[in-house]
């Protein structure tokens, strides 16, 4: 029998959508930064760099996700212009925009993670979030089974740290949390294991980029 939450939820890969990784190998340290990037913003940026330095990370990897299972589609720009402007923001080497969801046809983040820990053998992810996802993340689909599968890695947003470390995840895994100077040594632990990023506090919101957008078309 299987374990509740298990069970693969698949999308209809997209038409098209070719599974090209970017470059990895056994023994890297690659954060996964998932998420809907509708719109991408500097906030985004400022998390994955901050992961690179404190973690001691080869690369992130950004999951442009073709849809969230907890929001509405409502006001969800295409696939292909998200991933653009990603792409346009990331201006770095060891950032990699990716639409990998779209091939593989996952769903939920858990499938996803299973789908690429399958592909690459030996390579040490970290999954990467921030404070406001941390909050819900009891709400995700499988979502003990995501921090027994690899390290998690909470960006501090503002007004949402609080909230964050009071939630039921961050209850639940408290006795599995490294001290922030220990941020080097996470890629390497045994899961379940999860650190907690202070010092980036971009106000800056995809929520709140939408609406001004929606504000100056009106």
């Amino acid at each position: 029998m299987r374990p509740q939450g298990s069970r693969i939820a698949r999308r209809r890969p997209r038409p098209g959508a070719r599974l090209v990784l970017p470059p990895h190998a056994p023994g890297m340290r690659i954060g996964l930064f998932g998420g809907s990037f509708n719109p991408p913003h500097e906030a985004h940026r400022l998390a994955a760099l901050a992961a690179l330095k404190k973690l001691g990370l080869d690369a992130v990897w950004w999951l442009v996700s073709p849809g969230n299972p907890l929001k509405s589609g409502r006001g969800l720009a295409p696939l292909d212009e998200r991933i653009a402007a990603a792409k346009r923001l990331a201006r770095h080497p060891r950032i990699a925009v990716t639409g990998i969801e779209a091939a593989l046809g996952t769903r939920y983040t858990s499938d996803t993670i299973a789908a690429l820990k399958a592909r690459c053998r030996g390579v040490r992810f970290v999954w990467i979030m921030g404070a406001d996802n941390l909050a819900q993340f009891h709400l995700w689909q499988n979502w003990r089974g995501i921090a027994a599968m690899l390290p998690l890695a909470v960006i501090d947003r503002p007004g949402a740290s609080l909230r964050a470390s009071a939630g039921v995840a961050a209850q639940t895994l408290a006795r599995h949390r490294l001290t922030e100077s220990d941020g080097l040594l996470l890629a390497d632990a045994r899961p379940p294991a999860w650190i907690f990023l202070h010092g980036l506090k971009s106000p800056l919101s995809s929520t709140a980029l939408r609406a001004k957008m929606q504000l100056h078309s009106n």
